[in-house]
């Protein structure tokens, strides 16, 4: 292969490598901020593995598997194991942290879902799990600045095992999530996409890390609202 066919797989063995890195620093020394960290790093890389196939015009059966590989483990085994210790260093419970391991298991089954469902061409069904991992980086960050109304409510360890099973489950859900791809600009044919680009921009300079389960809720609720503005094309063609 050539230079220029590898430079989006380079992105995505940083993506990998990023992954790799903060499973270790969870695991040996706790240092979950870190972790997630990496998880943004990788999403960088992510992204960028992307933009430069879609630029440089290269595309590759190994690339394609590269980077579910890449993306099972940064943006669904690390996140998992983030709650395994978030979970570990608050509760009694010895089981209970292997809740959070159900975040890989479902990620690796949306991974597997994405890899051979047509429908997902310019749009998502289910959670993709960059934004999953994306919410999940948030919660050290959260939990150690103050409590919130929720973990007043409710016991942390148990509230951590409840956000892993119901966003796992959005993960291989059949809802129909917008793909932030613009073919056009027009404001009829996006207006959900930029209502939820300015909405994003503006809970993010407001309460800044805080906001990305805000972000993520958000992005759920519009593309519902989006489904029933733009009814699935892809089931009436079928």
């Amino acid at each position: 292969m050539s230079l220029k066919k590898n430079i989006p797989n380079l992105f995505t063995c940083l993506n990998l490598l990023c992954g790799s890195v903060g499973i270790i620093l969870v695991l040996q020394n706790q240092d979950l901020k870190s972790g997630a960290y990496l998880i943004w790093l990788a999403g960088l890389f992510d992204f960028l593995d992307g933009f430069a196939a879609r630029t440089l015009r290269v595309k590759s059966e190994i690339g394609k598997e590269l980077d579910s590989l890449a993306d099972m483990v940064t943006f669904g085994l690390l996140p998992g194991i983030i709650i395994f210790a978030m979970i570990q260093s608050v509760s009694d419970n010895s089981w209970l942290p292997y809740s959070g391991l159900i975040i890989p298991v479902f990620s690796a089954l949306r991974l597997a879902k994405f890899n051979i469902d047509v429908r997902q061409t310019d749009q998502f069904i289910g959670l993709p799990t960059p934004a999953n991992a994306l919410l999940i980086s948030s919660l050290p960050f959260i939990i150690s600045s103050e409590k919130s109304w929720l973990t007043e409510t409710l016991p942390l360890p148990y509230l951590l095992s409840i956000i892993s099973l119901v966003f796992s489950i959005l993960m291989v859900s059949e809802i129909r999530l917008m793909a932030l791809k613009f073919a056009g600009f027009q404001w009829a044919a996006n207006k959900m996409k930029y209502i939820f680009i300015l909405s994003s921009i503006t809970v993010l300079i407001l309460f800044r890390v805080k906001a990305f389960p805000l972000v993520i809720i958000l992005y759920i609720l519009l593309s519902i609202v989006n489904n029933f503005l733009m009814p699935d094309t892809h089931n009436k063609s079928n």
